[in-house]
């Protein structure tokens, strides 16, 4: 395979000048598996680990490689294996935080052109979700797409197009069923060769069904989802890149219960821009939006121009994104800390072996 067909471009290639005199050769990141990694090269596909030296310069779990990453890496190709020296700078990503309390970056997907954010347009379909998914998608530097798919189960397919369309102007809408092959070739266009896809969506919304279509088999199992709430068992379980016959290649991804947020400034300012045109419109500059006189967000509310569950989750997502950025400048102030400590400690160090030996 050509390494243009695995996404390579000028982009990668300029930052990888200065490590090509370390006998490293440039491999992309197709599969993560707890510390191993499923790699492709111009030399085929091998399994690699990463350095130790990369593992003790690596901050946290944010910098380790994930799927379709670009990294550097030495090969033993007798034994299919390589070791991974170096992360090359990504051109996007789709990330979240670590489920749980720990504040630290998980990468979803790297390098990608395109994140298709898939809702089902069954009793899962929810615009709040979307919201979410879309602030996110927004800041992953890729181009959001979002997909209505299960039209087959649904008799108001139209008026959900055009919600979720009055929602996210300017973004691309796409209405199907997979599982009735109906609307694949609308996805086409984005499969191009070396350009990088990646579906996400909550569990159930039929993802892998999308890629059995574009891949034209049924390659990755489909679970059912339960009538009583529309909800999916997890059928993906684990991040893989995939090649795609016709052209292009997907990342699929687990379905997510849980996305919490990571890095969404630009995005809640693109998504809800219309209610940060009101809040500046308020007469006072200090305007909570609940009794003060002159508020613009209450008389859109009023007179049905603003939605007050779409105000709301604005809301939400302002708060969490607060409480995000105080954990995240307080694990930072930690982690310098901590190197500076470190610093000062192997200074000591080297002082007291200087003065042992007579320097002093």
């Amino acid at each position: 395979m050509q390494i243009e067909e695995l996404g390579w471009n000028s982009f990668f290639q300029d930052h990888f000048v200065k490590l090509e005199n370390q006998n490293l050769i440039p491999a992309r990141v197709a599969r993560e598996d707890k510390n191993l990694y499923l790699i492709y090269t111009e030399k085929g596909e091998m399994i690699a680990t990463v350095s130790g030296r990369f593992r003790y310069n690596a901050i946290d779990y944010g910098n380790f490689p994930a799927v379709g990453d670009w990294v550097a890496v030495k090969t033993r190709e007798e034994e299919g294996k390589a070791t991974i020296h170096s992360l090359l700078p990504r051109k996007s990503k789709f990330s979240r935080k670590v489920a749980g309390f720990k504040t630290e970056e998980q990468v979803l997907a790297s390098n990608i052109d395109t994140v298709f954010l898939v809702s089902g347009l069954d009793e899962n379909f929810n615009l709040r979700r979307i919201e979410r998914h879309m602030t996110i998608a927004w800041d992953s530097g890729a181009t959001p797409v979002i997909i209505l798919n299960k039209t087959d189960l649904c008799d108001d397919v139209d008026s959900k197009v055009e919600m979720v369309g009055a929602s996210f102007l300017g973004v691309t809408v796409l209405a199907m069923s997979a599982v009735k092959n109906e609307g694949l070739t609308q996805l086409q266009v984005y499969m191009t060769h070396g350009n990088t896809s990646v579906f996400l969506g909550s569990s159930g919304v039929g993802k892998s069904t999308i890629i059995n279509g574009l891949l034209g088999d049924d390659r990755f199992k489909t679970g059912e989802v339960r009538e009583s709430d529309s909800k999916g068992r997890h059928t993906t379980t684990h991040r893989e890149m995939i090649f795609i016959p016709t052209g292009g290649i997907v990342i699929d991804t687990p379905g997510m219960r849980e996305l919490q947020l990571w890095t969404v400034d630009e995005g809640i300012e693109n998504i809800f821009g219309d209610i940060e045109d009101l809040t500046s419109a308020c007469r006072f500059s200090d305007c909570s939006h609940i009794h003060e006189p002159g508020c613009a967000i209450q008389e859109a509310i009023d007179c049905g121009r603003l939605n007050i569950k779409r105000f709301n989750s604005y809301l939400r997502l302002q708060e969490e994104t607060k409480k995000l950025t105080l954990r995240q400048d307080d694990k930072a102030f930690l982690r310098d800390k901590k190197k500076r400590n470190k610093q000062i400690s192997m200074m000591s160090k080297k002082l007291k072996k200087m003065d042992k030996n007579g320097y002093l």
